[in-house]
C-alpha cells in the first residue's frame, strides 16, 4: 500500500513538474509585414509594446519573431509558410498582401492582422461581425468622404483628383473603387496613374501632370513606400499633394487626415493577448479605428503653390515643418 501510494505521489509530482515546464515555455508570436515604411513600422512597434505591457516580455515569456517582404508577394509566402513549420501561437499579418498570404498557409494557427482595409474583399474572413475561422484583426478601412472634404478645404477649386495606385493590390483596388465613386458624387473626377511596383511611382506620378488639380494618396503600401516620388512631382508641378497616412506628412505630403499607426498596432496586439489567453479568433469580430488627427505641412503647401487657411492650421492636431 505504502509502495502504491509513493508511486502515485510520485507520478502526481512529475505530471505537476511537466506541467511547470510547459507553462515556463515561452509563447511564440511572428509577425510579418509586406514592406517597411513609417506607417507599417509604427504597426509592428505597437503589436511590440502592447504585448509587453500585458505581460508578454520578448526574452522571458515570448518568442517575437519579425520579417519584411520588402514589397515581394513571393517572400511574402516564404515568410508566411516558414512562420507555419516554426509552429508560432499566433502570426500577425501586417497590411493586406502579407495577410493574404498568411490565410492560404496557416490554415490552423490564429492568425491577427492589421493595417488590412477590407478584410471581406480580400477574403480573409466571410464577414467584420463574424470572422468565421482563425482569422481576425483591425481594419484600417479610410474615411473617404472625410478625407475629400479636407482636399477641398484647402484646394477648393479642385475638379480633377490624381492618384497613383497599384492595380494588384487588393487593399489599393478597393479604395480606388470607392474614391471613384465618392468623387463622382460629387462631380467631380478621379484621375489614376498605375504603378505595380515603387520603381514606377514616379512615372506614374509624372503622368498626372496637366490632368490633376490635387493628387490623392490612399495608403497603398507600394505607394506609400516611394511618397518621396510623388512629392517631388508635386513640388514642381505645382500639384498639392494629400495623403490618407499621417507619417506622410512629415515627409512632404501637404495634409493627412488619419489615426496614429502606432495605436493601431496597439489595438491589434490587445487582440494577440486575447487569443494567446485562450480565445477563439473566429468569434471575434474585427475592430476598426475611430479617433482622426488632421496633420498638416504649411511649407509643403507653399511648395506645392497653396497657403493653408488659418481654420485649418487651428484645427490641426499636428503642425509640421519639413523644410527644404
Amino acid at each position: 500500500m505504502a509502495k502504491k501510494t509513493l508511486r502515485t505521489l510520485l507520478g502526481a509530482s512529475l505530471m505537476a513538474l511537466a506541467s511547470l515546464s510547459q507553462a515556463a515555455e515561452p509563447r511564440v508570436v511572428a509577425i510579418t509585414q509586406i514592406v517597411e515604411h513609417p506607417a507599417l513600422d509604427a504597426v509592428h512597434q505597437g503589436v511590440k509594446d502592447e504585448l509587453a505591457a500585458q505581460g508578454f516580455i520578448e526574452g522571458e515569456n515570448l518568442k517575437l519573431m519579425h520579417e519584411s517582404a520588402q514589397g515581394n508577394s513571393a517572400i511574402a509566402s516564404q515568410i508566411a509558410r516558414k512562420f507555419v513549420g516554426d509552429n508560432t501561437d499566433v502570426i500577425v499579418a501586417i497590411a493586406t498582401p502579407s495577410a493574404q498570404t498568411v490565410a492560404a498557409a496557416a490554415r490552423n494557427i490564429p492568425v491577427v492582422f492589421a493595417a488590412v482595409t477590407d478584410p471581406v474583399g480580400a477574403k480573409l474572413v466571410k464577414t467584420a461581425e463574424e470572422p468565421g475561422a482563425n482569422i481576425t484583426g483591425v481594419s484600417d478601412m479610410l474615411p473617404i468622404d472625410k478625407h475629400i472634404d479636407m482636399l477641398l478645404r484647402m484646394v477648393p477649386n479642385a475638379k480633377r483628383i490624381g492618384t497613383v495606385y497599384n492595380p494588384g493590390e487588393a487593399n489599393a483596388v478597393s479604395l480606388i473603387e470607392l474614391l471613384e465613386e465618392r468623387l463622382e458624387a460629387r462631380g467631380l473626377t478621379l484621375v489614376k496613374g498605375a504603378a505595380t511596383k515603387t520603381s514606377e511611382v514616379l512615372g506614374a506620378a509624372r503622368s498626372l501632370v496637366g490632368k490633376a488639380d490635387a493628387i490623392y494618396l490612399t495608403t497603398d503600401n507600394t505607394v506609400i513606400s516611394a511618397a518621396e516620388a510623388v512629392i517631388s512631382v508635386g513640388e514642381r508641378a505645382k500639384i498639392p499633394v494629400f495623403a490618407a497616412d499621417t507619417a506622410t506628412v512629415a515627409r512632404g505630403a501637404v495634409a493627412a487626415l488619419g489615426f496614429d499607426y502606432y495605436d493601431h498596432g496597439r489595438q491589434a496586439g490587445v487582440m494577440v493577448v486575447r487569443i494567446l489567453n485562450g480565445e477563439n479568433p473566429a468569434g471575434m469580430p474585427v475592430e476598426t479605428m475611430e479617433k482622426l488627427n488632421l496633420f498638416v505641412n504649411p511649407e509643403a503647401g507653399e511648395r506645392m503653390g497653396i497657403t493653408l487657411p488659418d481654420d485649418v492650421l487651428a484645427e490641426a492636431a499636428e503642425v509640421i515643418s519639413s523644410g527644404k
